[in-house]
């Protein structure tokens, strides 16, 4: 294992994964095998990836094998095929009322990107709006929106037109205030200071929002938030662009994260589960903002035969399932958040545990009251959990997610939760 990272190493640029020695073999449901044949339970879904279970399921590793063998690529912003089109009809029903315009991109910057694009070409405008801590991609617009860590945007600017607003990280108000007395004041930060000091509102094309920030600490506004930032985009005609990448398709125990705050939104984008394990983006838009001049927006390898026939399957798979894959959702979130409350009042460095659903985040501080972040004591928790068989990816400045696969069993959930308090315990006794 060791010399395939150390050939890795040798050939590739760094990216993310410096800290992380797991090496990849195969997977199943539950679990994830590394190359010795190791095994971990997966806390992870490989990046919000496989909310169906690791590696999918066999319906939807036989849909994408039968389509290799007929067709893998179809030109398909040039050319036509059934097989997208019936993936965005599935898609449909459960998407709010009013939609049915996508865009077949292959990852979350793509849909990002293609909805900056469509959103300006809607509006005839030019600015956007996002939000501290907010994570859209890594490609130059999706870029510009991003603001979780300085080290994603150093040396890559100037950026496209856009300004960025306070969110609702309530655990660490950035206007030092708490909430309910607040009034929503990060909400009312943009009518008196982004909208009236930065640019008019009436030159915003729209604002582009996570509905629980993912890569800034898995942060969940409250609901009035939500509607503030609604009830803003209608007052100045600026559209709202929900960034579905990590927090959709059931995650929370609805198909749209959005949902849980009673907004629709008027663009969605989506990624990570939509593919099942393949590269698949996807742009939807009302249908009422109409279409784009030919031309305009295309690519490759959107609408990828092979990424679209496991996306169908998946997708068919959710319809027929919802509500039992809310259902589990809801029940397995409430397990660990219910187990992570306990945790809370029982050691010292578990400052906020917070989520819904399976979106769940625990961040670490070194003390309760001071709330200084526990880098350090968060990588001793992840390093523990790996030797143990865990895996746990991390977010924010000191947050740990826990995004297993919705079909995760109860034993598997019991035993991945023993480990991570377990590691809580012992890096708490040991700070």
């Amino acid at each position: 294992m060791s010399k395939i990272i150390k050939r890795d190493r040798g050939l590739f640029l760094t990216t993310t994964r410096e800290d992380f020695n797991f090496v990849a073999d195969h997977g199943e449901g539950d679990f994830a095998y590394d190359v010795t044949g190791r095994r971990f339970i997966d806390f992870t879904s490989f990046v919000s990836v496989y909310n169906l279970g690791v590696n999918g399921n066999a319906e939807i590793r036989n849909a994408a094998k039968k389509q290799i063998d007929k067709m893998m690529h179809a030109a398909f912003t040039d050319f036509y095929a059934e097989l997208p089109v019936q993936f965005a009809e599935e898609m449909l029903k459960l998407l709010p009322k009013g939609f049915g315009r996508f865009f077949l991109s292959n990852s979350g910057t793509e849909a990002n990107e293609a909805a900056m694009k469509f959103a300006r070409l809607f509006t005839r405008r030019q600015y956007f709006l996002a939000f501290y801590g907010a994570f859209h991609g890594r490609t130059m617009g999706s870029l510009g929106m991003t603001a979780s860590k300085t080290v994603q945007r150093e040396h890559f600017g100037p950026f496209p037109n856009t300004v960025h607003a306070p969110y609702a990280y309530c655990y660490r108000c950035p206007l030092k205030l708490k909430y309910p007395d607040c009034g929503i004041a990060c909400a009312d930060y943009v009518r008196k200071y982004t909208f009236s000091k930065e640019a008019s509102g009436k030159e915003f094309a729209a604002v582009f929002i996570e509905p629980i920030q993912g890569e800034g600490g898995y942060i969940v506004p409250p609901k009035e938030f939500v509607k503030e930032i609604r009830k803003i985009c209608d007052d100045n005609g600026a559209l709202l662009v929900a960034d579905e990448v990590q927090s959709g398709y059931m995650r929370t125990g609805k198909f749209l994260a959005l949902d849980n705050f009673g907004v629709t939104a008027d663009i969605y984008t989506m990624a990570k589960s939509v593919g099942a394990g393949l590269p698949m983006g996807v742009t939807v838009t009302r249908k009422s903002l109409g279409d784009i001049p030919s031309g305009s927006h295309a690519n490759t390898f959107g609408g990828n035969l092979v990424a679209v026939a496991a996306a169908l399957a998946a997708v068919k798979h959710t319809v027929r399932n919802k509500r039992k894959l809310s259902s589990m959702a809801k029940e397995k979130g409430g397990v660990i958040m219910k187990r992570l409350e306990r945790m809370k009042e029982t050691y010292e460095i578990v400052g906020d545990v917070r989520g819904i659903g399976l979106s769940i985040g625990a961040e670490f501080v070194k003390t309760k009251e001071g709330k200084e972040p526990a880098v350090k004591e968060r990588q001793k928790i992840l390093d523990y959990c790996f030797e143990k068989g865990l895996l746990l990816l991390p977010a924010g400045e000191s947050t740990i997610r826990l995004i297993p696969p919705l079909t995760i069993s109860h034993a598997s959930l019991k035993r991945g939760m023993n480990i991570f308090e377990d590691a809580v315990k012992a890096v708490n006794a040991g700070r």
